[in-house]
């Protein structure tokens, strides 16, 4: 539909208008580390409703809500829209929660290491590392995708191009500068889902023919109460559900918001505005089934689209790709800067604001060369990222429980999300296979560690009772 290098050219002209906007914002708005990786109390119901569904929104919507719907019908994608609003709703007593107990807090981790010890952090560690790199992975894969469904671009330039411009400005501005330009891509977003929607209307002839073919290929698909589809949607709503608590994008938006009655409302909002766009991509999922499309279902929405659409709009499906991908890579770059920032002070105290700051911009340079490289070679998007969700499933119950529960201790939530990871697995799907038992796996997974923390309460001798004070107490200002 496109030439290689108009492609690119347009790629690089997008791609340098968002990271140009981050950076002049950015220049004004400099300050503190801690504004850096948390901009603590600074924004507005507003800023965080639309920074939210920015991040909700990434380039995946753009394929896995119709690969589902091609599989798991109406009652998938029903799902799958809940399962994308439901983190934020229950982040609201999580976060008033965290915010109540840690009013300096910055991330996720520094309330697990203090509550639960070494073991337990460096477990919860590695599986948000995990989940924040499949995030991005698959990110970066979906719009390195989209790019090669216009144009015969090779997946490691746009991988290139994408990384390069959204470490730009978020490595310069930090939080601050991904919120922003959030605000300025969910200007780009929202318009051109619109159109997109109106050209697939148009492309399909409307409800009915798509309706008409269903009935005759495959019926169950817009049924509600078929069997496959029930269990492919409450699969997605247990996996999205659990699995948003652990994106540190998240937790700083907690403390972004100027207090908590913002905080509640942003993420109310946000949510129940992300359910609607999942959903309605779903859609295109139906229409490749009902219209008769064969092939790959990962891009099914553009298998109904691209015959039908014009060349100004396959030009701006560049401008819409990238603000989907760099609305969300930005918030997991920042998410994983704040992580480093805040761990390292940790552990070398006495380091310096200025060498701090430094480090935790620059080891994210290191860590987007495997980005980069697992980008280029195309995996399912969808496959990634149920495998990052069934690792937060399993230390979902164990992490936040420690929230309100005084005895429970480190040791048995170690072993509790131990024994999730270990029976979720087993029913894991291999890459290639039906997944003929992923609800199952992600139960396994979630309600295992529950099981396993009360019985090990009930079999604790021990009385002993942990004080959220020292939380508090212990937790300092990055500035300080």
């Amino acid at each position: 539909m496109l030439t290689s290098s108009s492609a690119i050219l347009w790629l690089l002209l997008f791609s340098a208008g968002f990271a140009i906007s981050g950076i002049l914002y950015s220049r004004h708005e400099r300050s503190s580390l801690e504004d850096y990786v948390v901009a603590r109390n600074s924004q507005s119901t507003v800023a965080t409703i639309l920074t939210l569904l920015a991040t909700s929104l990434g380039a995946w919507i753009l394929f896995a809500p119709a690969q589902a719907a091609t599989w798991g019908g109406l009652a998938a994608i029903i799902g799958y829209g809940l399962g994308a609003a439901s983190p934020r709703w229950l982040m609201i007593p999580l976060g008033r929660r965290m915010r109540e107990l840690i009013p300096q807090g910055h991330t996720l981790t520094e309330f697990v290491i203090m509550r639960y010890g070494k073991s337990m952090y460096g477990l919860v560690l590695l599986i948000m590392m995990f989940y924040m790199f499949i995030t991005l992975t698959a990110e970066i894969t979906a719009v390195a995708k989209l790019i090669q469904l216009l144009a015969p671009v090779p997946l490691w330039v746009t991988a290139a191009i994408v990384m390069g411009a959204t470490l730009l400005y978020t490595s310069y501005g930090g939080l601050r500068a991904s919120i922003f330009t959030d605000k300025v891509q969910m200007a780009v977003i929202v318009p051109l889902l619109l159109v997109l929607m109106a050209l697939g209307w148009q492309a399909t002839g409307g409800l009915a023919p798509i309706v008409e073919g269903l009935h005759d290929k495959a019926p169950q698909l817009l049924s509600l109460s078929d069997p496959i589809g029930i269990k492919a949607g409450f699969t997605f709503f247990v996996a999205i559900l659990l699995t948003g608590l652990f994106h540190q994008g998240n937790w700083q938006r907690v403390y972004s918001a100027r207090d908590t009655h913002t905080m509640r409302r942003g993420f109310l909002l946000g949510g129940l505005f992300a359910g609607p766009f999942i959903f309605l991509m779903g859609l295109f999922g139906l229409a490749f089934v009902g219209l008769g499309h064969a092939g790959d279902s990962s891009v099914a929405l553009f298998s109904v689209l691209l015959g039908h659409i014009p060349t100004w709009f396959a030009i701006a499906l560049i401008p819409l790709g990238l603000a989907l991908v760099m609305s969300t890579a930005d918030t997991t770059i920042s998410a994983i800067s704040s992580l480093i920032a805040v761990d390292v002070r940790r552990m070398t105290p006495t380091i310096k604001k200025g060498k701090l700051m430094a480090l935790s911009r620059w080891l994210i340079f290191l860590l987007a060369i495997p980005v980069m490289i697992v980008s280029a070679q195309g995996y399912s998007v969808l496959y990634l990222f149920l495998l990052a969700d069934l690792f937060c499933s399993a230390a979902a119950f164990p992490v936040f429980f420690g929230l309100f529960n005084r005895r429970y201790n480190g040791s048995m939530a170690f072993i509790s999300t131990l024994c999730g990871l270990i029976t979720g697995i087993l029913l894991f799907p291999a890459p290639g296979e039906k997944p003929v038992y992923l609800l199952e796996s992600f139960l396994l997974a979630a309600l295992v560690p529950a099981a396993m923390s009360f019985l090990l309460l009930r079999l604790s001798a021990s009385r002993t009772h942990f004080d959220f004070s020292t939380l508090n107490a212990t937790i300092r200002s990055l500035d300080d």
